[in-house]
């Protein structure tokens, strides 16, 4: 990440601390705060929430104890999901991001974002915290939100993805996400619904050519193994909100919420971080098992005008504006 993440890091933490004085907070009222994921321990996301645990209790000179459930102990993403809205738990995160704010969308359009860290930069523009107050509507509190991994990639068995003609008639693996679905059909593949954990089957046995990921899930479920050309196109990113119960948060007094505010942001920093030095170190893998190739510049903007047709379908479905992805498009810019 950049050098600015850390000093941004750097600055809430000292918010995090500074905001801890005060006198008399040992015999204030506690309160528990209970979150939940679905990925094991060990997962970048749930790293990120031990620290975020460690830093609120210390913050808030314990008068906040964090339980976390891990490894979907406490039921799928759906299921969390709908206990944060209930409020039998506090706090979860994982995918169904549009449930929140169909504006989270916005994040996942095809070609949009040439890389993480511009992405990463609209997530904590003015635009990203106001698409996360929008969340408020349908039940949810978001203090901040980062990415779900890297950025996602492809790999096929046939040629390297050069341009858009590349793609025509290849076999695609998709997941059953619209957004995915359209891309690839607005391309020319032939995109397959076929299940994560049957991917590599179909990849071994041709029932497809290729599929698309992060590098992180193309060396954990070992497609290399039945691909032979990695292409870095960068072409979509996953939100990854903070779901919290806004009666739980509204219960809290000014000063806890001041903390649980900054400590949740430096939190999604972390986790960001971490994420994204994971990728990396799963790219090394991946350019000693497969031929590697990049997008230039000028190829980027035949994908970009070839998916326009897939950003005005969600324009036409009324979840986020052209203004709201010329906004985008500038802050990532900047960067």
């Amino acid at each position: 990440m950049k050098k600015l993440t850390l000093i941004l890091f750097a600055t809430l933490l000292a918010v995090c601390f500074m905001l801890t004085a005060g006198p008399g907070t040992t015999l204030a009222k506690t309160y528990v705060f209970k979150y939940a994921n679905t990925q094991s321990d060990a997962a970048p996301r749930s790293k990120s929430m031990v620290f975020f645990k460690n830093t609120l209790e210390k913050a808030s000179s314990g008068r906040i104890k964090v339980e976390l459930y891990f490894s979907g102990v406490l039921g799928k993403e759906a299921e969390v999901l709908n206990m944060v809205k209930l409020g039998s738990i506090q706090g979860c995160r994982g995918g169904l991001f549009e449930r929140a704010n169909k504006k989270y969308l916005m994040y996942t359009l095809p070609f949009l974002f040439e890389n993480a860290d511009k992405t990463v930069a609209v997530m904590r523009s003015d635009l990203g915290k106001k698409i996360n107050k929008g969340a408020l509507a349908n039940g949810f509190y978001i203090p901040a939100t980062g990415v779900a991994g890297g950025m996602r990639n492809i790999t096929n068995s046939k040629r390297p993805i050069r341009n858009v003609a590349d793609l025509k008639g290849l076999k695609m693996r998709t997941p059953p996400i619209d957004v995915t679905i359209r891309t690839f059909k607005a391309l020319g593949a032939n995109p397959q619904q076929i299940a994560y954990t049957e991917t590599y089957m179909a990849l071994k046995t041709g029932v497809v050519d290729g599929q698309e990921n992060p590098f992180s899930n193309v060396v954990d479920m070992k497609f290399y193994e039945a691909q032979k050309y990695l292409s870095v196109v960068n072409w979509q990113v996953h939100p990854d909100p903070f779901f919290v119960n806004p009666a739980w948060y509204n219960s809290l007094p000014d000063d806890l919420k001041a903390i649980f505010d900054a400590v949740a942001e430096a939190t999604m920093i972390y986790s960001d971080t971490i994420w994204l030095n994971s990728e990396t170190g799963y790219f090394n893998i991946l350019k000693d098992k497969l031929k590697v190739n990049y997008l230039d510049p000028q190829a980027r903007k035949e994908f970009v005008k070839t998916v326009k047709g897939v950003w005005q379908y969600y324009v036409d479905k009324g979840y986020f504006t052209w203004d709201e992805i010329n906004q985008a498009l500038a802050i990532a810019a900047k960067q």
